[in-house]
């Protein structure tokens, strides 16, 4: 870094410390809309060939932007109430401070820079979901579940890594923490982008991490055209009949009506989502995990963040979502998806980094 760009970055972090908004550079800003873009445009393609219109079946992408937009403005407003209450000196906070907080953090640009990064990452998950869906109607009969499982043997020596788990914590409090940790990521990714959008000291960090997930849309669709696979529970079902009732599971039956659904005519606008290889659940928890060593946030936060990588790890092969090898697979993901976000982006994340 130049000495003048070393300049510059400290003065912005000086001035992103007292409270006042720094527009991140332009590439940081085009970064996520840049990769919507691509997404979007690889999704146009395959739905062409397939000879299926773009879509959102049952409105899922829309409900799921209007969620995370919901808890920025529920999160903004405690950001602004908790800035004015600081410069209030303790005292319950006046209309003057808001007032300051709102012209000097919040400014338009700061909005447009956010609104930018929750659409631009929308968009990318709209594109992913059409690519997805498009899979068994470009490699129709291509199934690889034989492969993987055979590779999962190997490396258990010959046992399923699925049934071994199922000794080892049982079919029925342990199905449902399983379970439970599975659903969170629904939750998981637009609170976590809420909250990287409102609270980073930096937006820049904000848009860094916005465009790694969106990155794991794209290169996760492209892995399921790679290897087309159903998982575990689809392809050998008996070894999951001993599971208890949960939620994942109900999900499980529904995602497999819904292809069903879709193959018998594509065009009637349904979805199918089922896709075992690479596992995006992984590849998401640990883009998250990853990006909090990278901002230095607080060891408590990175804890979590592991804690939940391993419990997801868990859930996809007890549940019978994905093989190992699937898992492995996300984490090859989550480790690209941060390396091109800094690519692109070209983000100082050492100048950057967020301290408790």
């Amino acid at each position: 870094m130049s000495l003048e760009a070393h300049a510059e970055s400290r003065s912005n972090r000086l001035a992103s410390a007292r409270g006042r908004f720094v527009l991140p550079g332009w590439r940081l800003l085009l970064a996520g809309p840049l990769v919507a873009v691509l997404t979007m445009a690889a999704a146009l393609v395959t739905t062409d060939e397939a000879g299926v219109p773009l879509r959102d079946p049952d409105n899922v992408t829309g409900n799921r932007l209007f969620l995370a937009v919901t808890l920025i403005g529920g999160l903004f407003v405690v950001d602004m109430a908790v800035r004015a209450w600081r410069r209030s000196e303790g005292r319950l906070f006046s209309w003057e401070a808001l007032v300051a907080v709102r012209r000097e953090h919040w400014t338009l640009h700061r909005w447009l820079a956010v609104t930018g990064a929750i659409v631009a990452f929308y968009v990318t998950y709209l594109a992913y979901r059409n690519l997805k869906s498009m899979v068994p109607l470009l490699r129709p009969g291509d199934l690889f579940d034989t492969q993987l499982a055979d590779v999962d043997r190997a490396l258990f020596l010959g046992h399923d890594p699925a049934a071994l788990l199922h000794d080892v914590v049982g079919t029925g409090i342990a199905t449902h923490v399983f379970s439970g940790t599975y659903m969170l990521f629904f939750l998981f990714i637009p609170g976590t982008l809420a909250v990287a959008l409102v609270f980073s000291r930096n937006l820049s960090t904000g848009l860094f991490y916005a465009t790694a997930l969106s990155l794991n849309w794209l290169l996760g669709a492209a892995s399921y055209f790679l290897l087309p696979s159903l998982g575990p529970i689809y392809a050998d079902p008996g070894t999951f009949h001993a599971l208890a009732g949960t939620d994942a599971g109900q999900l499980q039956a529904i995602l497999l009506e819904q292809r069903a659904e879709f193959l018998r005519d594509p065009a009637l606008g349904s979805a199918q989502s089922i896709g075992a290889f690479a596992s995006l659940h992984v590849s998401i928890f640990v883009t998250a995990a990853l990006t909090a060593h990278l901002l230095g946030l607080r060891r408590s936060v990175k804890v979590v963040a592991w804690v939940l990588v391993a419990l997801t790890v868990g859930a996809t092969i007890h549940l019978g979502w994905h093989y190992v090898v699937d898992d492995f697979g996300g984490l090859a993901i989550a480790v690209l998806s941060l390396a091109i976000a800094r690519l692109l982006s070209g983000i100082d994340l050492r100048a950057l980094r967020e301290r408790p």
